[in-house]
């Protein structure tokens, strides 16, 4: 049936190209209108069932009766884009096109072609004549440049189409695709400074702001975004970025520690703002420690975070400022959540100890952390001092001369294992041996100088 009908519409599309026949005896019109129909309905024949090249015969029989029939013209390239014959296909969607110029049907054949031959940058010229026809092709454009390479003119078509027909998932991976080339980065700050402009209450687009300059590292931008986004939509996670800032510069700690914590229980939030903000709040509790509760609670938001182990951090930061107890605290909360052990926690830690004089935790410590770590030189050398500090010197030499032999080009702590050997020959009562490592140690003094 729907054959049937299909007849009956080329039929009618065909009477038209009858009437340019020119003027003829009426048998001659007859004869020559029969005969076109004729090869005409062999063509379609041949084509359902897929013998093209005897369609396309009986076609170009047609075209000897007109020359001129786009309809004709379009059949051939239809029959050819079935065989493969991309060349002629092409050539006969372009002639139908070219007496036809207002049927997107051609045009959809040429399109067709380029898509399968790969010739994107044909298809763009293509593709923007049946723009004409209906906007929906534009979809395909964004794709087409994408495949051309023409990443400005996507990303402002991707921009175009999200603002009038709505996101959808593919656009949204070409932006993403594009903007990981900070070379468009800028035009799209732009585009969305003008979208925040247009529609001040659209979370999306200060979000998306905040993630361009979070990539950029423009920390002050993302601060300054932010806090247009808590005026202009004051329950956003994100506005709670700036409040925050804003709470402990007026020093109120509460409302601090509740923005602090809807930042950093945030999915949204980027983890360089989070790391940002957490380190804001030790330096206020630094000098508020009644806060100090409120600062470990925060310690665990970053638990699965596998590039910085917070706790680490906040240790070496009383670490420096020589904090001994609370450094202490935050290295032993850090080891504890470290398995296998982390190298440079131990060694902080058991400078604490050193600094702290508890030498028998960091000969035991040390001591520990050779069977892990049998060729780290800076264990031996703990281990070594502590000894000697707690005048178990035959210890202390037999530690620092086994770790010797793991020091390598690092002249500070060659210097430091002499000293201690020369300590521990010392209290062996060696004269002759503490001589030779003292002056060891300063011979490599002055080369260090």
């Amino acid at each position: 049936m729907k054959k049937a009908v299909s007849l009956l519409i080329m039929v009618v599309l065909l009477c038209n190209s009858a009437l340019s026949w020119g003027q003829t005896e009426p048998e001659e019109i007859k004869l020559e209108d029969n005969k076109f129909k004729e090869y005409f309905f062999e063509a379609l024949k041949q084509k359902g069932i897929e013998n093209n090249d005897k369609a396309i015969v009986a076609l170009e029989r047609c075209l000897k009766i007109d020359a001129n029939n786009a309809t004709i013209y379009h059949e051939l390239g239809k029959n050819y884009f079935a065989l493969k014959d991309y060349k002629n296909a092409y050539s006969s969607f372009e002639k139908a096109n070219t007496l036809d110029p207002k049927n997107k049907w051609f045009l959809i054949g040429m399109y067709d072609v380029d898509y399968e031959t790969k010739d994107y940058a044909d298809a763009v010229k293509v593709i923007n004549k049946l723009i004409l026809f209906d906007s929906k092709f534009k979809e395909d454009l964004t794709s087409l440049y994408m495949n051309t390479g023409e990443f400005e003119k996507a990303l402002a078509l991707i921009n175009e189409l999200n603002e009038t027909t709505g996101k959808s998932e593919r656009r949204d991976a070409y932006k993403l695709q594009i903007l990981s080339q900070g070379t468009y980065q800028d035009a799209e700050i732009t585009n969305l400074l003008n979208q925040i402009n247009k529609y001040p209450k659209e979370e999306a687009n200060y979000i998306s702001l905040i993630y361009l300059y979070s990539k950029k590292d423009d920390i002050e931008k993302v601060l300054e975004t932010a806090r247009k986004l808590e005026a202009a939509v004051p329950n956003s996670e994100w506005a709670q970025v700036s409040l925050f800032k804003n709470y402990l510069v007026n020093n109120e700690s509460e409302k601090a520690i509740k923005a602090m914590n809807i930042v950093l229980a945030s999915t949204k939030i980027d983890s360089k703002i989070k790391h940002r903000i957490f380190n804001e709040f030790l330096i206020y509790v630094n000098t508020n420690p009644q806060f100090t509760p409120d600062l470990d609670k925060a310690i665990g938001y970053f638990d699965d975070d596998k590039n910085v182990n917070v706790n680490k951090e906040v240790g070496k930061y009383y670490h420096n400022k020589k904090q001994w107890d609370k450094a202490l605290k935050y290295y032993q909360l850090a080891l504890k959540k470290s398995n296998p052990a982390d190298v440079e926690t131990s060694l902080l830690l058991l400078d604490v100890y050193v600094q702290t004089n508890e030498f028998e935790k960091a000969a035991k410590n040390a001591s520990e952390m050779i069977e892990l770590f049998p060729a780290q030189a800076q264990f031996y050398y703990y281990a070594g001092l502590a000894y000697n500090q707690l005048q178990q010197f035959k210890k202390a030499k037999e530690m620092l001369e086994m770790g010797m032999d793991y020091v390598v080009e690092d002249i500070t702590l060659e210097i430091n294992y002499n000293i201690q050997l020369g300590e521990a020959y010392n209290g062996l009562g060696d004269a002759n041996k503490k001589e030779f490592y003292f002056s060891k140690a300063n011979e490599l003094l002055k080369k260090q100088k």
